[in-house]
């Protein structure tokens, strides 16, 4: 196909073969006077404002300039070589999403540090591992909170100094460090009088693209968290196929791109490589604008002050997102209706090869009516976004695409820094995961999945990868490294697939999640959890079976929703969500979903039975990961009651 060629021959100065230390100062000197960072003012008490940066008013977006971000990053790099970092020391980063996250990175890379990453809500015990495991020498810590969980675990650790983002006093838990503590702002300003042009010179030019660059550790969702190490190439390249699939080609007319004139938000962890990647990394070789959310609750008003035109998410947000859409727009029984239609006529539009003239009307009123106005919510400007970190149920992908807002799905893993496959603007394919980027190989290993899939037109089974940006493997784990290679050196990824005569890819299930019925039949839950994601009773679902005669699930309730039809229809449900999951009558509308939901899908995927329960998987229940994927063993072992008086029980639902 002529995009696939374009982009295979395409070059730019973007592309090369350098570090990342070097391609963000190649980027800065190219976008000297344009905007690189947009923070927000009142959400932190930045050590570095009053002197590194200038303090933003409450609420307000400020933007400092590549040639800004260039200052501080290089006095960063000066100073943290003043404070004792040296080649290849292992330095964690545990803080949330923030500008002075994105400066650490590049300046420890450019001190020649490998940075190990701690996700913000990290327990101490995993705060042990991820700076024990790698024998991390010092830490950057967002504020003295999280200091303190540091200071907890230390005597399980071997750190020479930790620097805190934040301004902070002398008592507590700087007190009780057995380390040297500092903030960022110090560590700023003794890079300032140590830095030396030749010498920062020097030390960009001691690291080789082979170098390990990062430790980015597994998110432990099947056992003990391994760190896949990550060299300055695995990303550098991974850089250069997305930038070769969203950059601004010269065959792209009409196109959506990725260039000096994009701006993004960024508000997933930085800790995890989707957002270093896809918000991090490539927008600032690309020379974008990056601006940092206050927090993923307040996406909505950020959005908005922003004016983004491209975004990264998980799929858990957009159905937030679409959530919180939909609960605006059934304010009143009339704008219910409405949106209801328009949303239908959003999605025929989008799936019709050839719209009628109809059609065309139909959508362009419901774009004026409500389309516009969600558009309108996430800043007027967006011209694409992009799924990844799981799977994105196709409706909703089709409903985002129908109301001028399309969602774009990829796929990857930690271990291949992260990108495989996405679909590319120009001929997005909902329900796939896209073709593989350039000089990404990709095979099946069909052994595993025998007659399971036999739906199929293409190739099934588990996907394979090779290509420069998969990992060499896990730090000091040489038996999980072994094992996560085939004899020909292809990656095992252990999810499956199915590579259609198209080219593109189709995310069929992760193979340790298949279940396994009692009967032979293997169930992929994937595709039935997905079909729930745009219902408006149902909030989240897991589907569960393995060992069993059939498929039930745990479902939650969208608890704000079920009160609405319940007023609307003069009903009184109990106040406590207990009560509630246990009602008749709430019991009967889920009845009529799972009814619905199960249309799709063959007789014994279908859920036979399911439990309400009263608790929404989250990450502070630990029922989620950071990235808001399921932790199915510990939803399974939360709900184990529930789970068990299903298959106790021979008849009906009832809680």
């Amino acid at each position: 196909m002529e995009w696939r060629d374009a982009e295979r021959e395409y070059d730019d100065e973007v592309v090369g073969r350098t570090t990342l230390s070097r391609m963000f100062e190649e980027s800065a000197a190219r976008n000297a006077n344009r905007p690189a960072q947009q923070y927000k003012g009142g959400v932190y008490d930045r050590s570095l404002a009053g002197t590194a940066i200038s303090a933003a008013p409450d609420g307000e977006f400020r933007a400092i300039s590549y040639a800004e971000m260039r200052e501080v990053v290089r006095s960063l790099a000066a100073g943290f070589r003043d404070i004792g970092v040296e080649l290849d020391d292992r330095v964690g980063i545990f803080a949330a999403t923030r500008m002075e996250w994105a400066q650490c990175d590049f300046g420890l890379l450019a001190a020649g540090a490998v940075v190990t990453t701690v996700y913000r809500g990290s327990s101490p015990n995993q705060v042990a591992h991820l700076l024990g495991d790698p024998d991390a020498s010092g830490v950057v810590v967002e504020n003295t909170d999280l200091l303190e969980t540091v200071v907890a675990v230390q005597d399980d650790l071997d750190l020479e100094f930790a620097v805190v983002l934040d301004d902070f006093g002398d008592d507590g838990a700087v007190a009780d460090a057995e380390f040297d503590v500092l903030s960022l702002g110090d560590v700023y300003e003794r890079g300032v009088e140590a830095f030396d042009e030749a010498e920062y010179e020097s030390w960009l030019d001691a690291r080789d693209p082979e170098d390990l660059a990062t430790l980015i550790y597994t998110s432990g969702t099947t056992g003990t968290p391994k760190g896949v190490r990550l060299s300055h190439w695995n990303f550098r390249s991974n850089v250069n196929q997305c930038y070769k699939r969203f950059g601004p080609r010269p065959d792209k007319t009409d196109v959506p791109v990725i260039s000096r004139e994009s701006s993004t938000v960024s508000f997933l962890p930085l800790a995890h490589v989707f957002e270093r990647l896809a918000g991090h990394y490539l927008m600032f070789a690309s020379g974008a604008t990056v601006a940092y959310a206050e927090s993923p609750d307040t996406l909505r008003e950020d959005f908005q002050a922003v004016g983004p035109t491209t975004g990264t998410s998980v799929p858990r947000v957009y159905e937030k997102i679409y959530d919180a859409i939909r609960e605006q727009a059934e304010s009143s029984p009339v704008s219910e209706r409405l949106f209801e239609w328009a949303t239908d006529v959003g999605r025929r539009y989008f799936e019709a090869e050839s719209p009628s003239a109809a059609l065309r009307a139909q959508r362009a009123v419901a774009d004026k009516l409500v389309f516009r106005k969600v558009r309108d919510g996430l800043g007027g400007n967006v011209e694409f976004l992009i799924s990844g970190g799981g799977s994105l149920s196709a409706d909703l992908c089709a409903l985002y695409h129908g109301m001028g807002l399309p969602i774009l799905e990829g796929y990857g893993l930690t271990e291949t820094s992260p990108v495989i496959a996405v679909n590319p603007p120009e001929a997005p394919k909902v329900g796939t995961i896209g073709p593989p980027v350039v000089d990404a190989e990709v095979r099946v290993d069909e052994s595993m999945v025998g007659a399971a899939f036999d739906d199929a037109d293409g190739d099934v089974g588990e996907l394979l990868v090779k290509g420069p940006n998969v990992t060499d493997g896990y730090w000091e784990l040489p038996e999980a490294t072994e094992q996560a290679f085939d004899e020909e050196g292809w990656f095992r990824t252990g999810d499956i697939v199915e590579i259609r005569p198209d080219g593109y890819i189709e995310f069929r299930e992760r193979a340790k999640e298949l279940l396994v019925l009692s009967t032979g039949k293997n169930v992929a839950p994937g595709p039935i959890e997905d079909a729930f994601a745009a219902s408006d009773v149902v909030e989240q679902c897991m589907v569960v079976g393995d060992g069993h005669k059939f498929v039930s699930a745990i479902l939650v309730p969208n608890f704000e929703t079920v009160r609405k039809r319940a007023e609307s229809e003069g009903i009184d449900l109990p106040d406590d969500p207990k009560e509630l999951c246990r009602d008749d009558r709430v019991k009967s509308w889920l009845d009529e979903e799972v009814e619905r939901i199960n249309e799709r899908f063959e007789p014994y995927e279908q859920i036979k039975q399911y439990r309400l329960v009263p608790e929404e998987f989250t990450e502070d229940n630990d029922l989620l990961t950071p990235t808001m994927k399921k932790k199915r063993r510990n939803i399974l072992d939360r709900f184990a009651d529930e789970i068990d008086a299903i298959y106790d029980a021979e008849y009906g639902n009832e809680s």
